[in-house]
């Protein structure tokens, strides 16, 4: 979830939020399962056991920031209704006391998911849980910088989830080992075709990313509570610990996630290699002209008619992006690398082929 106190900026300053570089973005080959997996956090079908571990999640800033305290790796199956997940998160100290849907979960320690199956940045979705197997799902109409709202009447249907705890909850006398979370998300519930919905063909690219949000804490009482920061007296932040790094504390920038990659074999046979789609990089290009459209606006009161009116934008001559400007509105487009079609992005960051 985005942190309330980047809110604001994000919503005023759009321009600030630049895209990761295609080489920070990780990706995954998720491989089809070849039995029914019961969703109980134990990961023991033979399906789990082949699947590879993702590489270990950092902190959602990238580099920059330390490694997190506490590791968390993940693995994905799919078939054809389901896309499978399941997250291992190493914890000495389970905690979480929301039961009721749809709470902030967030506030507390979790895990969240995040889906953008066609990858033009609107209509995402968004899944949180915690050890306690809470959940909390919304649809995300676009991101918060462009005035998003989050949906928080649509629900995961048909969606199944377990956990496993290597621990017990809410009991600061002992230590703890770990959590597993085992998912099983429906495509049709992705998709917005109603029964025309689909899995995904054979080396499809969605985009996707999670994020573990881990809160410092204290006893008092026999109780957990968040640790408070002497100094300020108010509780020290959250530490958000991401598979695929954004750049910024902010998870709602969905052009800054990762790929999952979709391979239509059994896992443990074939290795089939992550081939980036060729038009990422159009797509890129397009996304740096908005963030350079935005600066120009801020400076300007009005949107750049030609490339040549933005800054440091010489390098974006090969792709020969069209602008169309009005007053209040933007829309620019430049041909895709490996069709007769063209992409396009409007100023409120929504990115499409046709």
């Amino acid at each position: 979830m985005v942190i309330p106190r980047l809110l604001l900026l994000l919503l005023m300053f759009p321009f600030l939020l630049s895209g990761q570089q295609l080489k920070d973005r990780r990706h995954y080959v998720a491989y089809q399962a070849t039995a029914p997996l019961k969703m109980d956090g134990r990961m023991e079908e033979k399906d789990w056991q082949n699947a590879a571990w993702s590489d270990l999640f950092v902190d959602i800033e990238g580099e920059v920031k330390p490694t997190p305290l506490f590791d968390t790796k993940l693995k994905m199956l799919w078939d054809e209704e389901n896309l499978y997940i399941a997250v291992w998160m190493e914890e000495p100290d389970l905690w979480a006391t929301y039961t009721e849907r749809e709470s902030v979960i967030f506030h507390q320690n979790d895990i969240e998911v995040f889906i953008d199956p066609d990858g033009d940045t609107h209509n995402y979705y968004e899944l949180e849980i915690n050890a306690l197997g809470t959940e909390w799902d919304l649809l995300m109409t676009k991101p918060y910088r462009n005035g998003g709202a989050p949906i928080n009447g649509w629900n995961i249907n048909g969606f199944q989830k377990g956990l496993s705890l290597q621990g017990t909850v809410n009991d600061p006398t002992d230590k703890d080992s770990a959590w597993t979370v085992e998912m099983a998300i429906p495509w049709k519930a992705l998709s917005q075709k109603g029964p025309a919905y689909s899995p995904p063909a054979d080396g499809q690219q969605w985009r996707i990313n999670f994020s573990r949000v881990q809160w410092q804490l204290d006893t008092k009482d026999g109780q957990y509570i968040k640790k408070t920061n002497p100094e300020t007296g108010k509780h020290y932040p959250e530490y958000n610990w991401v598979w695929s790094p954004q750049g910024h504390i902010n998870m709602h920038i969905p052009e800054n996630w990762g790929y999952v990659q979709f391979a239509a074999r059994p896992a443990g046979t074939e290795k089939v290699p992550f081939q980036l789609a060729k038009d990422e990089a159009v797509k890129d290009a397009l996304r740096s002209l908005y963030h350079k459209q935005h600066r120009y606006f801020k400076n300007h009161g009005t949107f750049a008619t030609q490339l040549s009116q933005l800054p440091d934008a010489g390098d974006f001559k090969k792709f020969h992006p069209q602008f169309e400007v009005s007053a209040t509105r933007f829309k620019l487009s430049a041909s895709s690398l490996n069709s007769d079609q063209t992409w396009f992005i409007t100023e409120d960051s929504k990115i499409w082929r046709e």
